[in-house]
Protein backbone atom coordinates (compact mmCIF):
# COMPACT_ATOMS: atom_id res chain seq x y z
CA UNK A 1 0.00 0.00 0.00
CA UNK A 2 1.31 3.41 -0.84
CA UNK A 3 0.50 6.14 1.58
CA UNK A 4 -1.18 9.70 0.11
CA UNK A 5 1.84 11.86 0.63
CA UNK A 6 -0.66 14.21 3.18
CA UNK A 7 -1.50 11.46 5.35
CA UNK A 8 2.50 10.67 5.90
CA UNK A 9 2.80 14.61 6.53
CA UNK A 10 -0.22 14.54 8.86
CA UNK A 11 1.56 11.28 10.88
CA UNK A 12 4.63 12.77 11.10
CA UNK A 13 3.35 16.00 12.05
CA UNK A 14 1.58 14.77 14.74
CA UNK A 15 4.45 12.47 16.03
CA UNK A 16 6.22 15.63 16.84
CA UNK A 17 5.42 15.79 20.01
CA UNK A 18 6.69 12.58 21.81
CA UNK A 19 3.80 11.18 22.48
CA UNK A 20 2.11 7.72 21.79
CA UNK A 21 0.28 7.99 18.10
CA UNK A 22 -2.82 6.17 17.44
CA UNK A 23 -5.50 7.91 15.44
CA UNK A 24 -7.99 7.54 12.68
CA UNK A 25 -7.21 10.45 9.78
CA UNK A 26 -10.11 10.75 7.47
CA UNK A 27 -9.91 12.38 4.16
CA UNK A 28 -13.79 12.37 3.01
CA UNK A 29 -12.58 13.61 -0.62
CA UNK A 30 -12.96 9.88 -1.93
CA UNK A 31 -16.89 9.49 -0.58
CA UNK A 32 -17.55 13.02 -2.33
CA UNK A 33 -16.30 12.18 -5.68
CA UNK A 34 -17.95 8.52 -5.68
CA UNK A 35 -21.17 9.77 -5.15
CA UNK A 36 -21.07 12.22 -7.51
CA UNK A 37 -19.99 9.92 -10.00
CA UNK A 38 -22.78 7.44 -9.14
CA UNK A 39 -25.21 10.16 -9.71
CA UNK A 40 -23.56 10.91 -12.91
CA UNK A 41 -23.76 7.17 -14.41
CA UNK A 42 -26.88 6.01 -12.40
CA UNK A 43 -30.37 5.41 -14.81
CA UNK A 44 -33.12 7.73 -13.74
CA UNK A 45 -34.58 6.91 -10.84
CA UNK A 46 -31.75 5.62 -8.83
CA UNK A 47 -31.17 7.04 -5.48
CA UNK A 48 -27.56 7.60 -3.58
CA UNK A 49 -28.13 6.99 0.08
CA UNK A 50 -25.39 7.18 2.54
CA UNK A 51 -25.13 4.31 4.88
CA UNK A 52 -24.04 5.64 8.25
CA UNK A 53 -23.18 2.73 9.70
CA UNK A 54 -19.91 2.27 8.12
CA UNK A 55 -18.91 5.90 9.83
CA UNK A 56 -21.19 8.09 11.72
CA UNK A 57 -18.60 10.94 11.73
CA UNK A 58 -19.61 14.36 11.32
CA UNK A 59 -17.52 15.38 8.60
CA UNK A 60 -18.89 12.29 6.19
CA UNK A 61 -22.13 13.16 6.72
CA UNK A 62 -21.23 16.90 5.57
CA UNK A 63 -19.30 15.01 2.99
CA UNK A 64 -22.40 13.07 1.67
CA UNK A 65 -24.90 16.22 2.11
CA UNK A 66 -21.93 18.18 -0.08
CA UNK A 67 -21.79 15.88 -2.66
CA UNK A 68 -25.91 15.07 -3.38
CA UNK A 69 -26.30 11.84 -1.50
CA UNK A 70 -30.49 11.55 -1.75
CA UNK A 71 -30.50 10.72 2.03
CA UNK A 72 -29.32 8.89 4.63
CA UNK A 73 -30.32 5.00 5.78
CA UNK A 74 -30.57 4.59 9.43
CA UNK A 75 -30.44 1.82 11.76
CA UNK A 76 -30.86 3.27 14.89
CA UNK A 77 -32.48 6.73 16.89
CA UNK A 78 -29.41 7.99 17.51
CA UNK A 79 -28.15 7.72 13.51
CA UNK A 80 -31.62 9.48 12.74
CA UNK A 81 -29.76 12.34 15.33
CA UNK A 82 -27.06 12.16 14.25
CA UNK A 83 -28.05 12.67 10.72
CA UNK A 84 -30.84 15.44 11.30
CA UNK A 85 -27.90 17.25 13.22
CA UNK A 86 -25.83 17.48 10.00
CA UNK A 87 -28.29 18.68 8.21
CA UNK A 88 -30.60 16.13 6.56
CA UNK A 89 -34.33 16.15 6.43
CA UNK A 90 -36.64 13.62 8.39
CA UNK A 91 -37.68 13.39 4.99
CA UNK A 92 -34.38 12.30 3.82
CA UNK A 93 -34.22 9.06 5.92
CA UNK A 94 -34.93 5.53 5.52
CA UNK A 95 -35.17 3.31 8.53
CA UNK A 96 -33.68 -0.18 8.30
CA UNK A 97 -32.88 -2.92 10.42
CA UNK A 98 -34.49 -5.46 12.97
CA UNK A 99 -35.06 -5.16 16.35
CA UNK A 100 -36.62 -0.84 16.20
CA UNK A 101 -37.67 -0.32 19.51
CA UNK A 102 -40.92 1.43 19.94
CA UNK A 103 -39.33 5.08 20.79
CA UNK A 104 -37.44 4.38 17.78
CA UNK A 105 -40.48 3.99 15.97
CA UNK A 106 -42.53 6.62 17.76
CA UNK A 107 -39.79 9.10 16.69
CA UNK A 108 -39.51 8.36 12.96
CA UNK A 109 -43.80 8.37 13.01
CA UNK A 110 -43.86 11.80 14.92
CA UNK A 111 -40.87 13.03 12.30
CA UNK A 112 -42.40 11.75 9.29
CA UNK A 113 -39.15 9.91 7.94
CA UNK A 114 -39.63 9.27 4.39
CA UNK A 115 -39.78 5.23 5.16
CA UNK A 116 -39.69 2.75 7.64
CA UNK A 117 -38.50 -0.57 6.19
CA UNK A 118 -40.66 -3.47 8.08
CA UNK A 119 -38.85 -6.93 9.30
CA UNK A 120 -41.45 -8.51 10.90
CA UNK A 121 -45.70 -8.42 11.13
CA UNK A 122 -45.01 -7.60 14.99
CA UNK A 123 -42.78 -4.71 13.73
CA UNK A 124 -45.67 -3.54 11.08
CA UNK A 125 -48.41 -3.61 14.35
CA UNK A 126 -46.14 -1.50 16.36
CA UNK A 127 -45.80 1.36 13.32
CA UNK A 128 -49.75 0.83 12.88
CA UNK A 129 -50.24 1.62 16.27
CA UNK A 130 -48.25 4.36 16.73
CA UNK A 131 -49.76 5.54 13.48
CA UNK A 132 -53.02 5.26 15.05
CA UNK A 133 -52.24 7.50 18.21
CA UNK A 134 -50.68 9.95 16.08
CA UNK A 135 -53.58 10.18 13.65
CA UNK A 136 -51.36 10.20 10.43
CA UNK A 137 -50.34 7.60 7.71
CA UNK A 138 -47.08 6.18 7.42
CA UNK A 139 -44.83 5.26 4.07
CA UNK A 140 -42.77 1.94 4.19
CA UNK A 141 -40.94 -0.77 2.53
CA UNK A 142 -41.33 -4.85 3.01
CA UNK A 143 -38.11 -6.69 3.52
CA UNK A 144 -37.67 -9.89 2.59
CA UNK A 145 -35.65 -12.61 3.38
CA UNK A 146 -35.48 -14.07 -0.37
CA UNK A 147 -35.15 -17.31 -1.04
CA UNK A 148 -31.63 -17.03 -2.95
CA UNK A 149 -28.39 -15.25 -2.07
CA UNK A 150 -24.67 -14.50 -3.51
CA UNK A 151 -22.10 -17.30 -2.19
CA UNK A 152 -18.93 -15.32 -2.82
CA UNK A 153 -20.10 -12.37 -0.93
CA UNK A 154 -18.22 -11.48 2.19
CA UNK A 155 -21.44 -10.94 4.61
CA UNK A 156 -25.15 -12.61 3.11
CA UNK A 157 -27.92 -10.89 4.27
CA UNK A 158 -30.60 -13.67 2.24
CA UNK A 159 -31.31 -17.17 2.15
CA UNK A 160 -32.06 -19.39 4.93
CA UNK A 161 -33.01 -18.30 8.14
CA UNK A 162 -32.46 -15.12 8.69
CA UNK A 163 -33.10 -12.03 11.39
CA UNK A 164 -33.73 -9.46 8.47
CA UNK A 165 -37.28 -9.22 6.75
CA UNK A 166 -40.03 -11.35 6.40
CA UNK A 167 -39.43 -15.29 4.82
CA UNK A 168 -40.01 -14.95 1.28
CA UNK A 169 -42.13 -18.70 1.52
CA UNK A 170 -43.96 -16.44 4.36
CA UNK A 171 -45.31 -13.82 2.00
CA UNK A 172 -48.50 -14.89 1.21
CA UNK A 173 -49.69 -15.14 5.05
CA UNK A 174 -47.77 -11.94 6.11
CA UNK A 175 -48.62 -9.85 3.35
CA UNK A 176 -52.41 -9.30 3.07
CA UNK A 177 -51.98 -8.65 7.42
CA UNK A 178 -49.66 -5.86 6.48
CA UNK A 179 -52.17 -4.44 3.58
CA UNK A 180 -54.71 -4.84 5.69
CA UNK A 181 -53.37 -1.60 8.19
CA UNK A 182 -54.96 0.87 7.18
CA UNK A 183 -52.28 3.67 8.53
CA UNK A 184 -49.45 2.39 6.29
CA UNK A 185 -48.53 3.15 3.03
CA UNK A 186 -46.98 0.00 1.46
CA UNK A 187 -44.78 1.87 -1.43
CA UNK A 188 -42.74 -1.45 -2.64
CA UNK A 189 -40.15 -4.04 -1.65
CA UNK A 190 -36.56 -4.47 0.03
CA UNK A 191 -34.36 -7.04 -0.57
CA UNK A 192 -31.05 -6.68 0.54
CA UNK A 193 -29.20 -10.46 -0.58
CA UNK A 194 -25.10 -9.32 0.24
CA UNK A 195 -22.62 -7.36 1.38
CA UNK A 196 -18.71 -6.72 -0.12
CA UNK A 197 -19.68 -8.01 -3.89
CA UNK A 198 -17.00 -7.26 -6.07
CA UNK A 199 -18.45 -9.34 -9.19
CA UNK A 200 -20.42 -6.75 -11.07
CA UNK A 201 -22.31 -9.71 -12.41
CA UNK A 202 -23.18 -11.62 -9.18
CA UNK A 203 -24.98 -8.09 -7.79
CA UNK A 204 -26.64 -7.68 -11.35
CA UNK A 205 -28.49 -11.10 -10.99
CA UNK A 206 -29.48 -10.48 -7.66
CA UNK A 207 -31.25 -7.49 -9.42
CA UNK A 208 -33.24 -9.96 -11.71
CA UNK A 209 -34.81 -11.91 -8.98
CA UNK A 210 -35.77 -9.15 -6.75
CA UNK A 211 -37.35 -7.96 -10.43
CA UNK A 212 -38.90 -11.68 -10.85
CA UNK A 213 -40.26 -11.49 -7.37
CA UNK A 214 -41.78 -7.68 -7.36
CA UNK A 215 -43.43 -8.95 -10.95
CA UNK A 216 -44.84 -11.85 -9.32
CA UNK A 217 -45.75 -10.23 -5.94
CA UNK A 218 -47.92 -7.67 -8.48
CA UNK A 219 -49.47 -10.25 -10.50
CA UNK A 220 -51.00 -11.54 -7.17
CA UNK A 221 -52.23 -8.65 -5.64
CA UNK A 222 -53.20 -6.17 -8.12
CA UNK A 223 -54.06 -3.42 -6.04
CA UNK A 224 -50.09 -2.84 -5.28
CA UNK A 225 -47.30 -1.56 -7.08
CA UNK A 226 -44.22 -1.39 -6.09
CA UNK A 227 -42.81 1.78 -6.79
CA UNK A 228 -39.63 1.83 -4.62
CA UNK A 229 -36.85 -1.15 -5.18
CA UNK A 230 -34.28 -0.90 -2.38
CA UNK A 231 -31.63 -3.51 -3.37
CA UNK A 232 -29.30 -2.39 -0.05
CA UNK A 233 -25.83 -1.70 -1.05
CA UNK A 234 -23.23 -5.06 -1.65
CA UNK A 235 -20.80 -3.05 -3.91
CA UNK A 236 -17.60 -4.70 -2.47
CA UNK A 237 -13.56 -2.82 -1.59
CA UNK A 238 -10.64 -5.15 -2.48
CA UNK A 239 -9.23 -5.40 0.75
CA UNK A 240 -6.54 -8.11 -0.48
CA UNK A 241 -5.51 -5.57 -2.91
CA UNK A 242 -6.08 -8.13 -6.14
CA UNK A 243 -6.52 -5.36 -8.83
CA UNK A 244 -10.11 -6.93 -9.15
CA UNK A 245 -12.47 -3.69 -8.26
CA UNK A 246 -16.33 -3.33 -8.22
CA UNK A 247 -17.12 -1.68 -11.48
CA UNK A 248 -20.10 0.64 -11.13
CA UNK A 249 -20.22 1.91 -14.48
CA UNK A 250 -20.93 -2.07 -15.55
CA UNK A 251 -23.05 -2.41 -12.79
CA UNK A 252 -25.17 1.20 -13.88
CA UNK A 253 -25.52 -0.05 -17.22
CA UNK A 254 -26.66 -3.75 -16.61
CA UNK A 255 -29.10 -2.43 -14.21
CA UNK A 256 -30.36 0.53 -16.78
CA UNK A 257 -31.35 -2.39 -19.40
CA UNK A 258 -32.94 -4.57 -16.87
CA UNK A 259 -35.08 -1.56 -16.22
CA UNK A 260 -36.10 -1.14 -19.37
CA UNK A 261 -36.41 -4.96 -20.13
CA UNK A 262 -39.02 -5.09 -17.48
CA UNK A 263 -40.64 -1.71 -17.96
CA UNK A 264 -39.96 -0.35 -14.62
CA UNK A 265 -38.85 2.99 -16.00
CA UNK A 266 -41.19 5.02 -13.84
CA UNK A 267 -40.05 3.46 -10.62
CA UNK A 268 -37.48 4.66 -7.52
CA UNK A 269 -34.32 2.38 -7.11
CA UNK A 270 -32.50 3.00 -3.34
CA UNK A 271 -28.95 2.46 -3.11
CA UNK A 272 -28.02 2.23 0.62
CA UNK A 273 -23.89 2.16 -0.22
CA UNK A 274 -21.67 2.88 3.00
CA UNK A 275 -18.40 0.58 3.03
CA UNK A 276 -18.17 1.72 -0.75
CA UNK A 277 -17.96 5.09 -0.28
CA UNK A 278 -16.34 5.23 3.29
CA UNK A 279 -13.56 2.44 3.25
CA UNK A 280 -11.22 4.45 0.90
CA UNK A 281 -11.50 7.65 3.25
CA UNK A 282 -9.51 6.81 6.42
CA UNK A 283 -6.40 5.39 7.76
CA UNK A 284 -5.76 3.49 10.72
CA UNK A 285 -2.82 4.85 12.78
CA UNK A 286 -1.28 3.24 15.71
CA UNK A 287 2.49 3.16 16.91
CA UNK A 288 4.45 -0.34 17.08
CA UNK A 289 4.88 -0.47 21.05
CA UNK A 290 7.08 -3.48 20.82
CA UNK A 291 8.78 -6.44 18.82
CA UNK A 292 9.72 -9.22 20.19
CA UNK A 293 10.08 -12.72 18.49
CA UNK A 294 8.02 -15.81 19.42
CA UNK A 295 9.08 -19.29 19.03
CA UNK A 296 10.43 -18.03 15.84
CA UNK A 297 8.13 -15.41 14.88
CA UNK A 298 7.96 -11.71 15.32
CA UNK A 299 5.26 -10.57 17.40
CA UNK A 300 4.96 -6.56 16.50
CA UNK A 301 2.38 -5.46 19.40
CA UNK A 302 0.66 -1.90 18.80
CA UNK A 303 -0.69 0.98 21.29
CA UNK A 304 -4.17 0.14 19.45
CA UNK A 305 -6.00 -3.06 18.68
CA UNK A 306 -9.52 -4.74 18.21
CA UNK A 307 -10.50 -2.21 20.58
CA UNK A 308 -9.86 0.45 18.03
CA UNK A 309 -9.88 -1.40 14.82
CA UNK A 310 -12.07 -4.33 15.27
CA UNK A 311 -12.45 -5.21 11.67
CA UNK A 312 -9.51 -7.18 10.39
CA UNK A 313 -9.81 -9.76 13.51
CA UNK A 314 -13.68 -9.71 13.01
CA UNK A 315 -13.54 -10.84 9.25
CA UNK A 316 -10.71 -12.78 9.61
CA UNK A 317 -8.91 -10.69 6.80
CA UNK A 318 -5.86 -8.73 6.21
CA UNK A 319 -5.88 -5.10 5.44
CA UNK A 320 -3.74 -3.22 3.32
CA UNK A 321 -1.01 -1.54 5.22
CA UNK A 322 2.57 0.11 5.51
CA UNK A 323 4.97 1.74 8.04
CA UNK A 324 6.15 4.74 8.47
CA UNK A 325 9.31 5.20 10.10
CA UNK A 326 10.41 7.74 12.39
CA UNK A 327 13.91 6.94 13.04
CA UNK A 328 13.44 7.09 16.51
CA UNK A 329 16.50 6.14 19.49
CA UNK A 330 16.98 2.54 20.42
CA UNK A 331 16.00 1.72 23.86
CA UNK A 332 18.73 -0.48 24.05
CA UNK A 333 21.53 -2.25 21.17
CA UNK A 334 20.19 -5.31 20.27
CA UNK A 335 16.69 -4.26 20.17
CA UNK A 336 14.33 -6.36 17.70
CA UNK A 337 13.47 -4.62 14.72
CA UNK A 338 11.37 -5.85 11.40
CA UNK A 339 13.79 -6.92 7.82
CA UNK A 340 11.56 -8.45 5.09
CA UNK A 341 9.72 -10.42 6.98
CA UNK A 342 6.60 -12.06 7.53
CA UNK A 343 5.35 -11.12 11.24
CA UNK A 344 1.98 -11.12 13.21
CA UNK A 345 0.38 -7.43 14.62
CA UNK A 346 -1.67 -7.28 17.64
CA UNK A 347 -2.49 -4.54 20.28
CA UNK A 348 -2.18 -4.18 23.88
CA UNK A 349 -5.11 -6.62 24.85
CA UNK A 350 -4.85 -9.39 26.81
CA UNK A 351 -6.84 -11.64 24.84
CA UNK A 352 -5.25 -14.02 21.78
CA UNK A 353 -8.43 -12.24 19.95
CA UNK A 354 -6.18 -8.70 19.87
CA UNK A 355 -5.16 -9.58 15.89
CA UNK A 356 -4.85 -6.43 13.69
CA UNK A 357 -2.99 -8.33 10.80
CA UNK A 358 -1.56 -11.92 10.69
CA UNK A 359 1.39 -13.07 8.08
CA UNK A 360 1.80 -9.95 6.47
CA UNK A 361 5.18 -9.14 4.57
CA UNK A 362 7.28 -6.13 5.98
CA UNK A 363 10.48 -4.72 4.32
CA UNK A 364 11.25 -3.03 7.76
CA UNK A 365 10.07 -1.52 10.92
CA UNK A 366 11.11 -0.38 14.17
CA UNK A 367 9.65 0.41 18.09
CA UNK A 368 8.37 3.65 17.51
CA UNK A 369 7.38 3.59 13.81
CA UNK A 370 3.76 3.78 12.48
CA UNK A 371 1.93 1.19 11.60
CA UNK A 372 -0.59 2.31 9.11
CA UNK A 373 -3.60 0.33 7.70
CA UNK A 374 -5.52 1.53 4.67
CA UNK A 375 -9.12 0.87 3.79
CA UNK A 376 -10.16 1.68 7.35
CA UNK A 377 -12.74 4.16 6.77
CA UNK A 378 -15.76 2.43 6.62
CA UNK A 379 -16.42 0.14 10.05
CA UNK A 380 -13.77 1.21 11.84
CA UNK A 381 -13.77 2.61 15.44
CA UNK A 382 -17.45 2.52 15.65
CA UNK A 383 -17.78 -0.99 15.08
CA UNK A 384 -14.81 -2.04 17.88
CA UNK A 385 -14.31 -3.08 21.10
CA UNK A 386 -13.49 0.85 22.41
CA UNK A 387 -14.79 -0.02 26.20
CA UNK A 388 -12.58 -3.17 26.90
CA UNK A 389 -9.47 -2.63 29.18
CA UNK A 390 -10.70 1.46 29.35
CA UNK A 391 -8.05 2.44 26.94
CA UNK A 392 -8.19 6.09 25.55
CA UNK A 393 -9.95 6.54 22.42
CA UNK A 394 -7.59 6.81 19.17
CA UNK A 395 -7.76 10.35 17.69
CA UNK A 396 -9.93 11.33 14.79
CA UNK A 397 -8.02 13.78 12.50
CA UNK A 398 -9.92 15.11 9.52
CA UNK A 399 -7.84 16.66 6.80
CA UNK A 400 -8.04 17.72 3.68
CA UNK A 401 -5.73 16.87 0.16
CA UNK A 402 -4.55 20.59 -1.18
CA UNK A 403 -2.07 18.67 -3.76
Amino acid sequence: MQIPSHIEQTIRRQCQNGSTFNAYIYDTSPLIKRIKYLNQIMPQGVEVFYAMKANPHPAFLDAAQKAGATGIEIASLGEAKKAVDAGFLPSQLIYTGPGKSPEELAWCVDNRIRTIHIESLAEAHRIQNLCDAANQTQDVLLRINANFDIHDAQTTFSGGSKKFGIDEEQLDIALPQILALDKLRFRGLHVYAASGVLNVDDLLHNCKLVFDLTKRIEAQYHNIVCDIIDFGGGFGIDYEETGHNFDPQAYASGLGDMIRQYGFENRQFVLELGRWLAAECGWFCTEIIDIKTSRSKKQVICAGGINHFRRPAALSINHPMAIVNLGRTKLFENQESIHQEKVYFGGPLCTSADKLANDVWIEEAHIGDIAVFGLAGAYGLTMSNTGFLSHALPKEIVVTNTE
